[in-house]
């Protein structure tokens, strides 16, 4: 076999979850690098005190896992599994892995790349589905969760991990991200739907 049949044969990068020990997640990320895969840990900022000092740190985003996009096969899963700090890849096996879709990780880079502060947040399946439209988010969609009076946080979840964070935006700032919106997110009705512009 020559090189152009086995690239013809080599399956199309997606993106995985690596799931790490406790605190491992940049030694993980660190390893893949150096590894030549392309590895992402999203973080976020949060208060911890040192010595008495309060101040804030990053912090994975997702505790315990770090994001590898590659073209999966049998070399390339044993090459990650054999990693300092690694569990496991989550799926069922080797070639039976489950991917995450490229916009939830689009969406999770838009968020880290605009440095507004962030938190983590219950796991929402179901809301009002919006889009931002202006503004360092501007494009991004994610449920939306009334917080204030004319302000409301952006839920952004990744469905595998059935995690999520919650950034703040403008309530003026969204419009729903299609004709058909399902269920509403807790805190809203049609009343604060109405005030922010939007429709049910």
């Amino acid at each position: 076999m020559d090189r152009y049949d086995e690239l013809e044969q080599s399956p199309a990068p997606q993106w995985f979850v690596v799931w790490t020990a406790s605190h491992c997640e940049r030694l993980v990320q660190e390893q893949l690098c150096a590894a030549r895969f392309e590895a992402f840990l999203p973080t976020m900022r949060a208060w911890s005190r040192q010595r008495g000092v309060r101040r804030t740190i990053a912090v994975p985003m997702f505790a315990g896992y770090v994001f590898v996009r590659c073209g999966m096969d049998k070399r390339s899963y044993i090459e990650i599994v054999k990693l300092r700090g690694v569990v496991r890849l989550l799926g069922e096996a080797w070639d039976r892995l489950a991917p995450i879709p490229d916009d939830e990780i689009a969406t999770i880079r838009r968020v880290v790349d605009t440095d507004m502060p962030v938190f983590p947040y219950p796991y929402l399946r179901d809301g009002q589905q919006v889009r931002i439209t202006d503004g360092p988010l501007k494009g991004v969609e994610g449920v939306l969760v009334q917080s204030k009076p004319r302000k409301g946080l952006l839920v952004v979840s990744v469905s595998l991990l059935q995690r999520s964070i919650a950034v703040e935006v403008e309530g003026t700032d969204v419009v729903p991200a299609s004709s058909i919106c399902r269920s509403h997110a807790s805190g809203w009705d049609p009343a604060a739907l109405a005030a922010h512009g939007l429709r049910a």
